[in-house]
This record gives C-alpha cells, structure tokens and sequence, in this order.
C-alpha cells in the first residue's frame, strides 16, 4: 500500500509533520540517491553524509514544496547542488568507483559476469578495468560527469537532466557527446 502512494503525496503529508510518510520516502529513494552521490563523489562515507543532508534538507522543504516538475526531479536537484556544493568547498577529486549500494546499503560490483562464478583472473582485469574506467570518468569535467551518470546509471531522459543541471536539452546533449569523447579519448588503449 504505501508503494502506491505518490511521492508528491508524501510530500504533502510530511510539511504537516508526519514522520512515517517520510520514511516512506526515505526507503523509496535512499539507494537510488545514495548510488548517484557515491558514483559522482568516490568516497562511500562522505556519501552516506550527503544522502542524509539532501534528505534533511528535504524535511525541511516540505512545507515550501510545490510539485511543478516530477518528485524525482526535484530530488535530483537537491543532490546534484549537494555534490557540486560539495566540490566546490573540498576541491578533493578522488577514487572514483563503479560499485553501487544495493538495498541493505552493502556495496556490488555493479556489472557482473555472465557465468555468475568469474575466475580469480577475471576478478582482477575486472577490478582493473574498472579503475581505468573510473579514472577516466573521475577526470571529466564536474557537469559532463554528472550527465553522464545521471544519463547511464539513472537512465534519465534529456528533459530530466536538463531540468536537474538547469541547462537547456541541447546543452545536455553537448555534455553528454563531449563527455563520451573524452572517455574514448582516455580509453583508447583498453
């Protein structure tokens, strides 16, 4: 029952202090955020720490929130100027990972082979690749990096990118082509 339940609807019920309904927004949203911010920051802890903030700064919201664009959007926004905010003060560019947390807060391998036991060797070119991957993504600039995330892990349309970004489709469709360049570019010679 409380899957049925609109976020927007949520929304409504926690600016009058309902607490169960934010938890219900809580558990709806926490991985799926929790992922974007890990993906964009690189540091499973500060993330964690992010994903609290943006859920904080969402209570405190609710009594200002207007549905105009989807929930998720919203959302997205909030965390987007969370991890730029967050870059902004530190400057710190560190590892960043393809793992994902999945719904116990445990972190994965987010791709998987497809015999579902990998061998120790292709374990390591796994983890290998990976690193090269996330190095070559950590380097792209701030917005091509959250585009490209937004786009390929979050699997968002032009229009939802261009809303969290604040910048016009054409401009999301200019980061996401410069972004993928630049990555061919950095991994030519895997």
């Amino acid at each position: 029952m409380d899957k049925q339940i609109p976020s927007e609807e949520l929304m409504a019920r926690i600016a009058e202090g309902d607490e169960y309904a934010f938890e219900i927004l809580v558990s709806r949203h926490q991985t799926s955020i929790l992922n974007l911010i890990y993906r964009f920051i690189g540091d499973r802890t500060q993330a964690k720490d992010l994903a609290q903030e943006v859920f904080i700064r969402v209570w405190q919201a609710a009594k200002t929130y207007k549905p105009k664009a989807k929930f998720t959007t919203w959302l997205y926004r909030i965390t987007v100027n969370l991890c730029f905010n967050e870059l902004k003060s530190s400057r710190r560019k560190k590892w960043f990972s393809f793992h994902r947390f999945d719904e116990d807060g445990e972190y994965t391998f987010e791709e998987t082979l497809s015999d579902g036991a990998p061998s120790a060797e292709d374990l390591l070119l796994g983890k290998e690749r990976s690193r090269q991957i996330s190095d070559a993504l950590q380097s792209l600039p701030d917005n091509q990096r959250m585009a490209l995330i937004l786009k390929r892990y979050d699997d968002l349309s032009y229009q939802e990118i261009a809303k969290i970004l604040n910048c016009s489709v054409s401009a999301v469709e200019s980061l996401l082509v410069r972004a993928k360049r630049n990555l061919q570019e950095k991994l030519k010679n895997l």
